[in-house]
This record gives structure tokens, C-alpha cells and sequence, in this order.
């Protein structure tokens, strides 16, 4: 076994806390990962603190984990030691319905493997995440991450990156497409920066006249305030997609109606309250609603790929494991631009 050092939630009620436990030894297509940083995702807190329910304790969040390879089981000839390399929000899955061998893994009939906050298929064995030194885990969910990226900015693509990623690819964004992003946070800024890299024009749409600045840093071609009804109004029937990274209760018919023909709300937000939808601002249009969940492996490399090609890795604030509990609080905050990532050299202090 192999002993490994972390921070772990015990319970839903106290800070996250220095913990110890041990990964499995490697079995021939396993990758031992000594992990370099691990990105901050709001889901981390939510299952932390057993917002979504079924929390299992102790739990070592993390699913943006980047790093470098350790050692590799006698099958594995995809890793070599040395290499970067990462995981992201699955570790496993039944590997044999459909979407696991269309590579779709995400959406495995019996429920994939998660990095953390679930068991391992034995059943038995609780998975831990990225807020730790080191993991093992099936090559098939792990990736070469290219050496021109910056490694801290690079881990939060592995969840923000991907699962903004995914439904943009899904939906053909290409030059000529109008696109909108509403919500500048961890998954809106990211959709901004692939939406403009596959040749679109973007608009973000925000509530925060304060962002406007930070949107088109970001690559944004234009800015709308979505409380201004004028505005919102000029740009009836105007986009093709429209990413929907919003996770407070929002009106979904008032970015429906900015779709033209055929338009799509790609929703990868997750509000606590059930959206109210329209069915006239549907039939108008043609227009469609489509949920997004990360991506599978094969998409997944792709979007590195496409990253080391473009250059494009999230905007984050490296911090010590030491501030973790600091850092939740400000993320309730909406206090971070925009994606905190987690030295974990520090956990060796």
C-alpha cells in the first residue's frame, strides 16, 4: 500500500483537517500520479458539507488533479515515469453498456466511479480525490497533459475546462457562430475562452456591470447586462448557443429568447431551485434546452489537445492546503477569479 498525505472532510460540520491514508498498490494498467495541484470546484463544497445528501466521511475532496507520474503497472505503455499527467472527475466505470464503449463514460448505465464521494466497484473501498500527495488509478482516466501549459492553471480544466468543453463541441460552435456565455465565474470564463478560440463571436451576458472589463479581457467581443430589459430585447432571436454556466434561480426564458432558429441553451449550471420554462419561448424557433455533464476520456484528451494548442488554461489563485476552509467561505463569496488551485507542496509543511 502506499501512504499518502491529505486534508479530509470527517463529518458535514467541522473544517477540513490534515488526514492520512493509504492508495492501493498498482495493478498492471494502474499510473501512480505524484499529484503537484489540485483545483477548488464548488461541488467540492457542496459534498463537503452534504449539501447534495449521501455524503460519505471521511472524504478527501479534489477531482482536478495535475501532476507527474510516478510509476506505472507492467501493462500500462501509454505513461511513463516522469511524465505530467492528470485525472479529472471519474476514475472508473462498468466499462461494457453503451456510453462507456462509445467513450462517453460520464453517463455509464450503472453510474460511473467519481474520484471522490464514492465507492470504487468493488463496493467496498471508499475512491479519495485531490486535496492529497499522490493517486492511483486506471490509466484509461488519466491524461497527458501537455508541458507548455502552466500546471496550476491547467487543473481546473480537467472539471471547468471540460465541462464547458463538451457541450460547445456537442453543439458545432465554429467561426460564424454567435455565442453567448451567461455567468463569469470558474465554467463561464472558460467557456468564454474556448467559444472565442473556435471562432465565435461571444457575448457575455452578466447581472454585474463590475465584469464587464474582466469578459472582454477575457476575449469577449461584446458585453450585455441581463437586468437591462432594452438590451436583452435587441438581441431577440440573435444567438446560435447560448452557455448557461448560472448556479443561482434564474428565468430560462429569458435567454431562450435570444436563440434564432434552432438555437440551443447549453445549461451546465445548477441552480437549487427547479428553472420555470416556457413552452413558447421551446416552439418559437425551434429552439432546444440540452444539459451537459463533464465529458468522457476520449473528449476529454481532445479538449488538452486543444488547450496545449491554443494556449488556454483557467485564471486561478494558488493557495496553500493550509487555507483551504478560507478559501470555501470566499467561493460562497463569489470571491476568486476564478478558480482556486490548491500547492499541494504545502501539505508537506
Amino acid at each position: 500500500m502506499i501512504p499518502v498525505k491529505a486534508y479530509a472532510a470527517l463529518n458535514a460540520s467541522t473544517a477540513l483537517q490534515p488526514f492520512q491514508f493509504e492508495r492501493r498498490d498498482l495493478r498492471p494498467h494502474d499510473v501512480h500520479v505524484q499529484i503537484l495541484y489540485s483545483g477548488v470546484c464548488h461541488s467540492d463544497l457542496h459534498q463537503v458539507r452534504d449539501e447534495w445528501g449521501d455524503s460519505l466521511y471521511p472524504m478527501v475532496p479534489g477531482h482536478e488533479i495535475i501532476g507527474k507520474v510516478i510509476s506505472v503497472g507492467s501493462h500500462v505503455q501509454k505513461f511513463k515515469a516522469g511524465e505530467a499527467a492528470g485525472v479529472g472527475v471519474m476514475v472508473d466505470s462498468c466499462r461494457h453498456c453503451d456510453p462507456c464503449t462509445g467513450f462517453m463514460e460520464q453517463y455509464c448505465e450503472e453510474g460511473m466511479t467519481g474520484t471522490y464521494n464514492n465507492y470504487e466497484r468493488d463496493k467496498t473501498t471508499l475512491a479519495q480525490g485531490g486535496y492529497s500527495t499522490a493517486i492511483v488509478c486506471d490509466e484509461r482516466w488519466v491524461y497527458h497533459v501537455s508541458e507548455k501549459l502552466n500546471m496550476a492553471g491547467a487543473a481546473p480544466l480537467f472539471c471547468a475546462g471540460i465541462t464547458t468543453y463538451s457541450p460547445l463541441r456537442y453543439a458545432s460552435v465554429q467561426t460564424g457562430f454567435r455565442v453567448a456565455v451567461a455567468g463569469l465565474g470558474g465554467l463561464g470564463h472558460m467557456a468564454v475562452k474556448f467559444a472565442v478560440a473556435m471562432g465565435a463571436e461571444v457575448t457575455m451576458l452578466s447581472t454585474s456591470p463590475s465584469k464587464e472589463k474582466d469578459a472582454l479581457n477575457l476575449g469577449a467581443h461584446h458585453f450585455v447586462l441581463s437586468t437591462d430589459k432594452g438590451a436583452m430585447k435587441s438581441l431577440d432571436s440573435h444567438f446560435d448557443v447560448i452557455v448557461d454556466s448560472v448556479s443561482a434561480p434564474h428565468d430560462y426564458e429569458s435567454y431562450l429568447n435570444l436563440l434564432r432558429l434552432q438555437g440551443k441553451l447549453l445549461v451546465v449550471g445548477l441552480p437549487k431551485e427547479e428553472p420555470h420554462v416556457n413552452p413558447f419561448a421551446l416552439i418559437k424557433n425551434r429552439r432546444s434546452i440540452i444539459g451537459s455533464m463533464i465529458g468522457g476520456t476520449a473528449e476529454t484528451q481532445e479538449m488538452l489537445d486543444f488547450c496545449a494548442e491554443k494556449n488556454i488554461v483557467s485564471d486561478v489563485e494558488v493557495i496553500p492546503i493550509q487555507y483551504i476552509n478560507e478559501a470555501y467561505e470566499r467561493m460562497l463569496k463569489n470571491d476568486v477569479k476564478y478558480r482556486f488551485v490548491i500547492d499541494i507542496s504545502s501539505l508537506g509543511k
